[in-house]
């Protein structure tokens, strides 16, 4: 599916947040290792989502999907080898929480996973896996998936590079109760997308068990052995990655958007975004509720924007949206830390750089960092290399340029089924033209 879009007028819309993917995928896991049965409730239904639920249930964990409830019967940490590998496809949230939680089962795991999935790194965490008991395998690129996952969780002291990847200290996290010894996971190297262990953790607690932090310099948790997650229920947060493509909407059309259903006081890194967006020249409003989690953010602009020099290495799934809302400034705009996005779905950088280069603005782009230097937009071709990322940042900037064509559309079900449905709705009473 390709879908063109022509340049809008200010939008004014109201949108509800799609549900947390990260939360989704992080209260599935550890509902199946519960001592019981959970329930999530307004759980997301994505690409990926539904992938850590398949892989979950062919390592013996019962799970009932409905529209809006996911009811989990969990195994007590005791899962099921399957007899055929698990294909993970292009989730790599599924990929890396999983390798850990895969040592629970009473035989080798397989777990492989795309073309794509086969070249994105997971080395650091299968070596500390197999330093703490594990007898992990590649069979086909090393440092990559597909992986064959055999030998027991030891638990001891684990220490995990995190300069990669956050997840990989949330597998260990996940998966350290069931050790055998009680673990204490050291965290090496310069963390990136640190807010997300701060989910992992926060669902943990959720579900009965929370990791005592020994340091934050370095980051040391010890988790005692014996203990098991017990049944919860969990209703799942707004999604403030997904709803970074409306405050960016706002932002380039000049128009004004609210999103409904999001948490204020969430741990989600990529709330961050509304800062940028402040200092990049937008007004933010919140409407918290006083009885609930649930509240509203109003981003809207009637200014030019400025360039921003920013750090973003605690909200990488954002950076594509700051770059798009970055095109259409008065001033440069330098992003940095961002090393970890040539590991993602695509290589984000390169990403970034060919859609703005495609579109008529400068970019300059090293391994950690891009300067984006606005200029004279023009339509053109968007191919987002089955990143769900790319193709919405990019329709978002569409809005402003007019003429621009997305190919593979439909790799947005990743994360978010309903954005095309709901972006035609909005589009379609900004005036399009």
């Amino acid at each position: 599916m390709d879908m063109h879009i022509g340049r809008s007028g200010p939008v004014y819309a109201r949108i509800r947040a799609p549900p947390s993917k990260s939360y989704t995928h992080r209260a599935l896991i550890i509902a199946a290792l519960a001592n019981g049965i959970s329930s999530i409730k307004g759980q997301l239904d994505a690409d990926d989502t539904r992938i850590t639920a398949r892989a979950l249930a062919a390592l013996g964990v019962r799970i009932v999907w409905e529209q809006d409830l996911i009811t989990v019967y969990g195994t007590g940490g005791r899962l099921r080898a399957p007899n055929t590998p698990i294909d993970i496809g292009d989730s790599g949230t599924s990929m890396r929480l999983l390798t850990a939680v895969c040592l629970l089962a009473d035989g080798p795991v397989s777990l492989t996973g795309s073309a794509r999935m086969q070249e994105r790194p997971i080395g650091p965490l299968v070596e500390a896996l197999n330093d703490a008991g594990a007898k992990i395998s590649y069979s086909g690129n090393p440092g990559c998936p597909p992986l064959i996952i055999d030998g027991t969780l030891t638990g001891g002291e684990i220490r995990a590079d995190g300069s990669i990847s956050s997840q990989f200290i949330s597998s260990l996290l996940i998966a350290a109760p069931y050790a055998e010894y009680d673990a204490t996971i050291s965290l090496i190297g310069q963390v990136v997308s640190e807010p997300y262990i701060r989910i992992t953790t926060g669902m943990m607690e959720i579900f009965g068990i929370k990791p005592e932090q020994k340091s934050t310099e370095p980051f040391v948790w010890k988790i005692p052995r014996g203990m098991q997650y017990k049944p919860s229920s969990y209703t799942v947060e707004g999604d403030y990655s997904s709803s970074s493509y409306w405050f960016a909407l706002a932002a380039v059309t000049k128009g004004t958007v609210t999103v409904e259903g999001l948490n204020p006081d969430s741990e989600q890194g990529d709330k961050r975004l509304l800062d940028i967006l402040e200092k990049m020249g937008c007004t933010i409003t919140w409407n918290k509720s006083i009885k609930s989690r649930e509240s509203e953010v109003t981003v809207s602009r009637s200014g030019a924007l400025s360039g921003i020099e920013v750090d973003m290495g605690d909200c990488p799934d954002v950076v594509q949206t700051v770059a798009v809302v970055a095109a259409v400034a008065q001033t440069p705009t330098k992003i940095t830390g961002i090393h970890h996005l040539r590991a993602k779905e695509s290589d984000r950088i390169a990403a970034i750089v060919n859609g703005l280069q495609e579109l008529g603005i400068q970019c300059e782009a090293s391994e950690n960092e891009i300067k984006i230097i606005p200029g004279t937009l023009k339509g053109g071709v968007i191919h987002p290399e089955r990143d769900h990322r790319t193709a919405m940042s990019f329709a978002i900037l569409g809005t402003a340029v007019g003429d621009l064509t997305i190919l593979d559309a439909g790799c947005v079900t990743k994360s978010y089924p309903d954005f095309w449905e709901e972006f035609r709705a909005v589009w379609k009473t900004a005036g399009s033209c």
